[in-house]
């Protein structure tokens, strides 16, 4: 909601300075070739209930439950969708981190009169972290991170400028990633190897946004942008370290995989937008 009312102030904004813009406007605004570069602020998705999930006998299917030598569950204490402050459940977890955003652009845009349709091409890096975190009964803490490391995207875009001095527009298209994976344990038994799976994975954008004309050349925008990539294919494979074979991750198989229960990693971003219009 928060992005939303930003993005429609903003608007409300350009086009109260649409009159003034349009009176300088030439009829090649918003029409050609572009550069853009961006810098905003990336908020993770809520993500409550998600849950570490697991692969006890490794045949690629998750939600096997951990039991101890006793059949009972090695992680009752339960999971959260933060970052693990201790080994102890009770302590709770910190939240997922918000973080910077930034990048450029190229696309281009062709004008027919007050509408406009267009692509562009974007580079950018989110600092924004996704944490997914689970307790056993030893006790001890289980925690993993998420974070995009870089990220290509193509997008169309398809807007409507009143005169020429502003743009409001809708943006959608097809978005590459590499997500970098972390883990880290309180548990000094196991021996903890972190499967990465494909160098990088593919995910779509949508969102909208609003440029003003500054000068005959040179624009400034606000956009609201959602990013969601299929992360499925990265895990934490559990081995036997120093632990003994009664060890809980090792009763099945001798090994264990270890996940997030969410495939989606996905995000929300505003940004502030300065180009550049050849």
């Amino acid at each position: 909601m928060k992005y939303m009312t930003l993005l429609l102030a903003t608007a409300g904004l350009a086009a109260a300075a649409t009159p003034a813009f349009a009176q300088d406007a030439r009829d090649t605004h918003f029409d050609g070739l572009y550069v853009q570069g961006f810098g905003g602020y990336a908020v993770q998705s809520n993500d409550a209930g998600d849950t570490l999930v697991f692969d006890t006998d490794q045949d690629g299917q998750y939600g096997d439950p951990v039991l101890t030598s006793t059949g009972t569950n090695a992680f009752s204490p339960g999971f959260c969708d933060g970052r693990a402050r201790t080994a102890v459940a009770a302590d709770g977890c910190r939240n997922d981190t918000d973080g910077a955003e930034y990048g450029a652009r190229i696309g281009y845009d062709a004008r027919m009169g007050d509408f406009v349709i267009g692509g562009l091409v974007e580079a950018s890096k989110a600092e924004a972290r996704d944490y997914t975190s689970g307790f056993s009964t030893t006790p001890a803490s289980y925690a993993i991170r998420r974070e995009l490391d870089y990220n290509v995207a193509l997008r169309a875009r398809a807007g409507f400028t009143p005169g020429g001095g502003a743009l409001f527009y809708a943006t959608g298209g097809a978005t590459y990633g590499k997500i970098d994976h972390d883990f880290a344990t309180t548990n000094t038994a196991n021996s903890f190897n972190v499967q990465r799976g494909k160098k990088g994975v593919f995910g779509w954008q949508a969102g909208g946004g609003t440029e003003i004309m500054l000068t005959n050349n040179m624009t400034l925008g606000l956009e609201y942008l959602y990013s969601r990539y299929n992360d499925d294919k990265s895990y934490v494979l559990v081995g036997p370290g120093t632990a003994p074979a009664t060890n809980p991750f090792l009763l099945d198989s001798g090994a264990t995989r270890l996940r997030g229960s969410d495939n989606r990693f996905d995000f929300h971003s505003l940004r502030a937008t300065i180009g550049f219009q050849f």
